[in-house]
């Protein structure tokens, strides 16, 4: 018992003198000389075209900050584990890095049903999820004192853009083809929400699963039920697909539009021009060499330098995900707990990218750091502004 004691002592001296010691206890993840960060994401499965290029851009901006000496004389450490899109094995990797990396917060984790899965234990565990590659409600409502998103929701997003298609295009007959997953329901929630405040019937919609391979029937029954839009909530195989098996089937009085989560230079730039004409909501211009502002096209030559590859939109959009982090972490100051992380993160005011996105603010009230979106189309294999959404109030 005696050794016991003199051992608590010691620790409670020793914590005394240590900025990352919160009563008696040390903050996980926060050392002295280092801040561990962790994410889970898709590296190899079907939505590996947001978690790579994701992970790619902030392990790039983590090493220059790192190399410049970190921040509060912190560096910081960037965990990453493979999901495959997948839920077990999301679980799995969010059990490692709570439980045996000891993170301090976790940061653009992929997809709703995956953060969904580990949220549970990672919220009673006090680590942050911060900015995950998710739009669903329930990444930033109801307020968690733990949970931060960036951007719009899918549902506000595609309702901002059915509003778009039906007040500016004429459209009167809206139909939905999504996921059969926690994303897909999500936007599904936003689709029949706005066509219930337009007092609009959901003409007809389909699902399917995310690996799904052929639309053909689930094209034809919506042709069949003379949809003149199509609300997608589907990433990227699965927009392409049904895009350009509408189209082959020589079905073109049709428009379709998605979210952020169809917002990809792989579908922009589809062999053949398969997806001219195709609508999705966005949050900022697309990251191309040629039309990039200076700060831009020097972001963009450094990512080409480091990777042999041009940065995808989600890279753009990991950037930007780092860089609240960071400012956030660097306004918390020396004694960075996760008190003092969500307190900062609670003043963000006024904040700009370098990619033309949305003022972006969060508050005690409000943990998505915007309510806008912004509204494109695929032309001539491009991703081109058509209109700005107007923030949707609730």
């Amino acid at each position: 018992m005696n050794a016991l004691k003199m051992k608590r002592g010691l620790l409670a001296i020793a914590c005394a003198s240590l900025p990352f010691c919160l009563q008696g206890q040390t903050v996980q993840g926060v050392t002295s000389t280092e801040i561990v960060l962790g994410m889970h994401t898709d590296l190899s499965g079907v939505a590996a075209s947001f978690g790579v290029p994701v992970a790619n851009a902030i392990r790039m901006r983590i090493d220059e900050v790192n190399a410049a000496g970190g921040i509060n004389g912190r560096k910081i450490q960037l965990i990453v584990e493979d999901t495959g899109y997948q839920v077990p094995k999301a679980v799995q990797a969010g059990n490692k890095l709570i439980n045996s990396d000891k993170i301090f917060a976790m940061i653009g984790a992929a997809g709703t049903g995956m953060n969904n899965a580990v949220l549970p234990q990672q919220l009673k565990a006090n680590i942050p999820n911060l900015f995950p590659i998710s739009w669903a409600t329930t990444m930033s409502e109801p307020v968690n004192p733990l949970q931060f998103a960036i951007y719009q929701t899918y549902s506000d997003q595609i309702r901002s853009g059915i509003r778009y298609m039906v007040e500016k295009k004429g459209k009167k007959a809206v139909c939905a083809m999504y996921q059969d997953t926690d994303f897909g329901r999500d936007v599904l929630d936003g689709i029949n929400a706005q066509l219930k405040e337009m007092k609009m019937p959901l003409v007809a919609s389909v699902n399917h699963r995310a690996t799904e391979q052929d639309f053909s029937a689930g094209i034809s029954k919506l042709r069949d039920a003379k949809c003149d839009l199509i609300a997608m909530g589907t990433i990227v195989r699965d927009t392409i697909v049904p895009y350009s098996t509408a189209r082959k089937l020589g079905w073109a009085d049709v428009d379709f539009i998605g979210t952020a989560a169809s917002y990809d230079l792989v579908i922009s730039g589809a062999q053949g021009g398969t997806t001219e004409g195709y609508y999705t909501t966005g949050f900022f211009d697309p990251p191309y060499r040629d039309t990039a502002t200076p700060a831009v096209a020097k972001w963009f030559d450094a990512y080409k330098a480091r990777y042999n590859s041009d940065p995808a939109i989600q890279a753009a959009l990991g950037h930007v995900i780092i860089e609240v982090t960071l400012k956030a972490i660097q306004d918390a100051g020396k004694d960075l707990t996760v008190k003092s992380l969500t307190a900062s993160l609670e003043r963000l005011q006024g904040y700009r990218d370098m990619f033309n996105g949305p003022v972006q603010s969060l508050s005690p009230t409000n943990h998505a750091t915007a309510k806008s979106s912004v509204i494109y189309v695929v032309h001539n294999g491009r991703w081109t502004r058509v209109a700005e959404s107007a923030s949707l109030q609730k």
